[in-house]
């Protein structure tokens, strides 16, 4: 149990010294030498431990619980040790117990095992125990203790100097008069935490330190081991806004909560690294970091060295450092410095001449100076981070205000010092926030691009492309931190899809091109754009100049890459306001500690402070469920330590009401196995536990799947590649990621090529343009096709080249103009001869022009949408004829001609391909059929380029998708779907394959939302399979969220509430809440047995809040508190398969499989509608209904018939009307939309094809007037799933993973 209770504040509290043998050597030494009147020398003496205090500090007198003797951590005796190791040696003289600590030499002690004793004396006295003839000022500094695994212990150690006891003057039993030498000893107290409160804990020793100036030594292990119960009674705050605070007299003490459960806590000042170095220099030393150096800090206080350390690894979040820390070094420990590995250490300024000239390839850092060196040479000779990004931190870190004072000129001066303290406390806290703020900044600038590069399936980061879109000047740097091991676990983060503090600063801080970008998938070239920019910055001061988004690779690195970032600074900069607007916190008071530490003191010290959680959650707004989760959090946690398991597991069990996010899962599964014979029979009449118990056994009976951390990076293969193995090397390559098209192009890649002379197979080298030769075997006679590997890396490298290639494309400004910002040049021809003149024929997303040689022009050729017929003919050229290429377009009655000799055939299978694909773009209105015809066509080039066999053209047309699909598909979409489609998008973008959509959601836009919270606009969520729920922003149609995971079962039906929250219910009977600004899923409704089947909302009281149901497929229907998330009401209906409910006029209509049920208030069936008896007699249920009181209809569809039923609601017993659906093979969902009902359908299946994508499903709207078929809407070629209305102006439809797309209808 003690690995999965929360740490209390203490986890132990040692007192080190000098031990009483070598203090009376000393003394006696001392006296010696000044009765003979000479100098008494004070050497450094080695101090040892002579108390450690460790919980537990009170016994249970009781001993049916064990949970308070359990919070004590399994200990070892360091006493008992100690005298065992001294037995084979001399037997030494009897300590006086005022000098060695009473009766702690006496007995054992029991030491925490996560703690090591041997070093702990060195480090609390890192520059030797001194023994002085003055009283010296007490000073604190602080430690960092890491395991072999990476957990850190934190310590806090302050030493303070006592008066050497002449025991000789003092009378047997401790009375008469004693006189003390003018000796001073120093001690050392270290309070020892497994959280950094570095300034609490110094807080607290300073309190202690009041008591210790009045204290007789023979009381101070008395006085101690009362201070350190008092911590030991301290939890720590779990992560949110909830802080902690107890008084330690004379100070009020605030425990600070870590701002999330990846984030440790903050508990110093961050800002010392700014006064300790300028800008400039704070960012050599977190390059350096982030590199992984070996470096060394030095300063002549020791305090300084952990301090500033533990901030500018705090700079680095979230990446963590992975390697040696030991932020203090004592005098006996600088080996350490010899060290091979990186490492991160500090040691006392005294020893820097010492450890330059005996290391080397060390970083000096000096913190009292600010200057940085190394122990070769005194400047820093790394790469340095990128410009941009440092260029950003150091705009930002000159509007940061680190001094106090200058805030505080206008502030009254306090009286009271916690008041004084409390408002310095609130200072610090804002400002760390913006320096944490200022901090993440640095490191998206940085790491923001990586995540393009990335393959989420096969777990790949193409390091070498990604170092390929860098500035040149940059690639030094990155190339060293690519190969570190604190990039390689960000790596790990960012491949699980970790939402943390830095994937939500890069996603708020897309700009809109990023954002628009992200909708289709396109093959990356520069737009015009982005090369005007180019142009803008590369005349004023290119060495401040970055690529903007992600470049292209440059595959010759003799050749120099000139594409610049355009004003990158402002569109990833933060606004101020967020910066300096930190969440507000909450300060919880802890009871006053108990007089003295005994068994009934703590008890009722715990009831206390129960009670106080208790009002204090009172007090608490029920819309504020986070602030309440962690009041339920503290109280499970004190209800666990007085062994009132059923309530801490009551406590624990709210949490998922509340925030799931800190739900503690070890301690709540240990509770439910150590409960006992009469808690379970208890647990049992408490549904709640009941379930909660039930929930736990279940997790724990699941096979243990460890998650799958590993990282690959993209290597070209190596042996023959078959279909599947094809399939994830194109995918971990970055080419493309749709399974269709890379079938596509292995077909194209294993076309069995012609026998001929190997001069007929020549491969051009990427690097030359020259040309070599492959002659690729064909496959015997049975075998299975495959791609050679020296084939795939010739394809693989034509396709780069011709990536970076286009960087290089140069045209003229008066060129630019003529074309849309956002197009981007994506094939060029060689210079040939047309009916317009000689040039270059280039080839953008839109159009053709025509580049002319000489003087460069821009000549217009046609736009995709205009042309209408492509050929390939023949141009006389003197006794020949050249194989030229005709285009006629609308736009022109002359037709275009020109003459691309050998790039003829290769150009017109291109052409052909944007058009077929632009017109299905445009007829579809779907922008992704251009990208997808732009990579077409792309990966047809690169074929073509790497074959250079008589069969290359063959092979290509095996990409000309488009195309095909024109011949093979009538093209034409009917005028009603085009005029009432608007617009479709893709929420499977960034899958490999599409997915079901099975669930649609719009929420209205929120006015009280400013721009910079990005609420202010609607939004639209869909639920994808397993659990998947991607976020667009209904006016853009922009992915605002690529991925929230919601359980892993399938997602039926989804609910807003209140524009704050989405309700979603899911297979695995659990309805997950999520939180529609932060777009977090935080909570869960478990009191369902089966899979969610739908939820309605009962809006008859506009004042109130909105009442929600809910069902189940076994018959429950539950209503619901929205504020509090209680289970107001429950209904049980006697049905086979519940699958919606809808609330109308207070009375609850259920679909029941065969039939339509109307419950009365009280929840018994008043009526029901049963399907026709011909329909029952056919495996057949009802999908969906409609009900419309005004006209007293009741309509009906089956999910295997292709009519709806339709009821008048006064008579049920037969339906009076039944129409068909044309084309419809069921009915799947059923939405009423203004005055018209609008059907999703199933359609009948394709006449199949190469090219089967005729449509096969239909969204029809019905007039409930007419009973007729008002319109038979055409877009999608699977069968619609889900259907959602957007405000009465638009219906959303999404289908199933053969399309896999959404499609937004204007509603008339």
């Amino acid at each position: 149990m003690t690995d999965h209770l929360p740490p209390a504040l203490l986890e132990a509290c040692v007192v080190v010294g000098a031990s009483s043998d070598k203090l009376r050597d000393l003394y006696q030494s001392t006296q010696q030498a000044s009765n003979s009147n000479g100098t008494p020398e004070f050497p450094l003496l080695e101090p040892e431990v002579l108390y450690v205090l460790a919980p537990p500090f009170v016994s249970r007198e009781h001993a049916e619980s064990e949970v308070v003797r359990s919070f004590g951590r399994r200990g070892r005796s360091f006493i008992r040790k100690k005298r065992e190791r001294s037995s084979s040696s001399a037997a030494s003289p009897s300590q006086d117990p005022s000098v060695s600590g009473g009766g702690g030499g006496s007995k054992d002690v029991s030491v925490p095992k996560d703690i090591d004793l041997m070093a702990l004396p060195q480090l609390c006295f890192p520059g030797g125990l001194q023994v002085t003839n003055e009283q010296k000022e007490e000073q604190f500094h602080y430690l960092v203790f890491t395991d072999v695994f990476g957990n850190q212990t934190h310590g806090v150690v302050m030493q303070c100097f006592r008066p050497i006891m002449d025991g000789t003057s003092l009378h047997q039993n401790g009375h008469g008069s004693s006189r003390f030498s003018k000796l001073y000893s120093a001690y050392g107290f270290c309070v020892i935490s497994k959280h950094p409160y570095y300034t609490a804990l110094k807080d607290c020793l300073s309190c202690l330190l009041v008591q210790l100036r009045t204290c007789r030594f023979s009381d101070l292990e008395e006085r101690v081991r009362e201070f350190a119960a008092k911590l030991a009674l301290v939890p720590i705050p779990p992560p949110g806004q909830l802080h902690v605070m107890f008084v330690l007299r004379p100070l009020n003490i605030v425990l600070p909560s870590r701002e999330d459960k990846d984030r440790p806590a903050v508990d110093l000042d961050l800002h010392l690294p700014l006064l300790s170095f300028r800008s400039q220099q704070l960012l050599q030393v977190l390059s350096c970091l982030l590199q992984e150096q070996r470096v060394v800090l030095f300063s002549a206080d020791w305090a300084r060295l952990t301090l500033v350390a533990e901030s500018l690894l705090l700079f680095l979040q979230p990446l963590s450092w992975q390697q040696p820390y030991v932020p203090v070094l004592a005098r006996g420990m600088l080996d350490f410095l010899m060290a091979p590995t990186a490492f991160l250490m500090g040691c006392h300024v005294s020893h820097f001449e010492e450890v330059a000239a005996e290391t080397d390839d060390l970083i000096l850092i000096n913190i009292d100076e600010g200057s940085i060196s190394t122990s070769c040479s005194e400047t820093v000779d790394l790469p340095e981070i990128p410009l941009a990004a440092a260029d950003c931190f150091i705009q930002r870190c000159r509007s940061l205000q680190v001094h106090f004072d200058l805030y505080q000129c206008h502030h009254a001066s306090r009286s009271d010092i916690n008041e004084q303290r409390a408002q310095r406390r609130a200072w610090q806290h804002s400002l760390n926030h913006d320096i944490q703020r200022t901090t993440l900044e640095l490191i998206v600038n940085i790491f923001r691009d990586v995540s393009g590069h990335l393959n989420y399936e096969h777990r790949v980061f193409n390091s070498k492309e990604f170092l390929k879109t860098r500035e040149p000047a940059d690639q030094p740097f990155y190339k060293k931190v690519l190969e570190t091991h604190i990039f390689h676990s960000f790596l790990k983060d960012r491949l699980n899809r970790k939402m943390d503090a830095f994937a939500r600063m890069e996603l708020s801080t897309r700009s809109e091109t990023q954002k628009m970008k992200a909708m289709v998938e396109t093959p990356r070239r520069p737009t015009m754009q982005e090369m005007q920019a180019r142009r803008t910055s590369s005349t004023t001061e290119s060495t401040l100049n970055k690529r903007l988004g992600m470049s292209l690779p440059n595959l010759r690195d003799d050749r120099p890459i000139s594409f610049h970032r355009h004003t990158s600074l402002t569109r990833i900069v933060m606004p101020d306001p967020a910066l300096r607007t930190p969440k507000p916190v909450k300060v919880f008071k802890l009871p006053d500690f108990p007089a003295s530490p005994s068994f009934h003191s703590t008890q009722s010290y715990y009831s206390e402070l129960i009670l106080q959680l208790g009002k204090a959650m009172f007090c608490v707004p029920t819309e504020n469920s986070g602030l309440l989760a962690r009041f339920y959090y503290l109280r499970g946690f004190i209800n666990t330590l007085c062994s009132r398991r059923l309530d801490a597991l009551s406590d624990f069990q709210n949490l998922y009401k509340t925030d799931t996010a800190i739900f503690p899962t070890q301690l709540v599964t240990w509770l439910v196995d150590s409960l006992q014979t009469e808690e379970r029979q208890l647990a049992d009449r408490r549904p709640e536990l009941k379930r909660l118990i039930l929930k736990v056994k279940t997790e724990n009976e699941k096979p243990l799947v460890q998650p799958d951390d590993h990282v690959k990076k993209f290597e070209l293969p190596r042996t023959h590649l078959h279909q599947e193995e094809f399939v994830r090397c194109v995918q971990e390559s970055g080419i493309v990621k749709d399974v269709a098209t890379i079938h596509r192009l292995f077909d194209a890649l294993t076309v069995e090529p012609k026998r001929s002379s190997s001069s007929d197979a020549a491969l051009r080298s990427p690097s030359s343009k020259s040309t070599f030769f492959f002659d690729s075997p064909a496959p015997p006679e049975g075998h299975q096709k495959q791609v050679d590997p020296e084939l795939f890396r010739v394809f693989y490298t034509f396709w780069k080249e011709t990536e970076a290639e286009a960087q290089d494309v140069y045209l003229p400004s008066e060129v630019i103009d003529h074309l849309d910002n956002s197009e981007c040049v994506y094939k060029l021809s060689s210079c040939v001869k047309t009916s317009h003149g000689v040039g270059k024929i280039a080839m953008t997303q839109k159009r053709l022009f025509l580049l002319t040689e000489g003087r460069p022009d821009f000549l217009e050729i046609t736009k995709f949408r205009e042309i209408q017929e492509v050929k390939i003919s023949s141009a006389p050229f003197l006794l020949l004829r050249i194989p030229s290429l005709r285009i006629q377009t609308s736009s022109r009655t002359e037709v275009f001609e020109a003459n691309l000799k050998a790039e003829t055939d290769l150009w017109n299978l291109v052409i052909k391909e944007m058009w077929a694909g632009r017109k299905m773009a445009d007829q579809h209105k779907d922008p992704q059929y251009m990208a997808q015809a732009l990579t077409n066509v792309l990966l047809m080039d690169a074929v073509v380029g790497c074959l250079q066999t008589q069969r290359s053209i063959y092979a290509a047309s095996k990409l000309a998708y488009f195309d095909k699909v024109k011949h093979e598909v009538p093209m034409m979409v009917p005028k009603t779907t085009s005029e009432t489609l608007k617009h479709k998008i893709n929420p499977s973008l960034d899958l490999a394959e599409p997915q079901t959509v099975h669930v649609l959601l719009y929420t209205p836009g929120q006015l009280s939302c400013s721009d910079a919270e990005g609420d202010g606009n609607p939004k639209l969520w869909v639920a994808l399979s397993g659990g998947r729920v991607v976020v667009f922003d209904a006016a853009s149609w922009s992915m605002l969220q690529d991925c929230i995971q919601v359980g892993a079962s399938q997602l039926n039906c989804m609910l807003g509430l209140d524009q704050e929250q989405v309700w979603i219910g899911s297979q695995d009977s659990v309805i997950y809440i999520i939180d529609s600004r932060s777009m977090s899923c935080n909570k869960q409704l478990t009191e369902h047995r089966q899979e969610v089947t739908g939820f309605t909302v009962d809006n008859r009281d506009q004042q109130a809040s909105q009442q929600p149901y809910s069902c189940s497929c076994d018959g429950t229907i539950l209503l619901w508190d929205s504020s509090s998330l209680k289970v107001k009401r429950q209904l049980r209906l006697s049905c086979d398969r519940l699958s919606s409910v809808q609330v109308h006029d207070g009375r609850l209509w259920c679909c029941c499989g065969d039939s339509i049920v109307e419950l009365r208030k009280n929840g018994t069936p008043h009526r029901r509608m049963a399907l026709p008896d011909d329909l029952l007699s056919m495996p057949s249920s009802i999908s969906s209904f409609i009900l419309i009181l005004e006209r007293g209809q009741l309509w009906a569809g089956c999910a295997d018939s292709g009519e709806l039923c339709l009821w008048h609601t006064k008579d049920h017993i037969h339906p009076f009307k039944r129409i068909s659906l044309p084309g419809s093979s069921g009915v799947t969902c059923m939405i009423r939309v203004k005055d018209q009902i609008w059907v999703g359908c199933r359609g009948s299946s394709g006449d199949g094809g190469q090219c089967d994508v005729q449509m096969r499903s239909q969204v029809l709207v019905v007039d409930p007037e007419s009973h007729g078929v008002e319109k038979e809407l055409q877009a999608h070629s699977d069968s619609v799933q889900t259907l959602c209305s957007a405000e009465d102006r638009y219906v959303l439809s999404g289908s199933a993973r053969r399309d896999g797309k959404i499609a937004i209808w204007k509603v008339e």
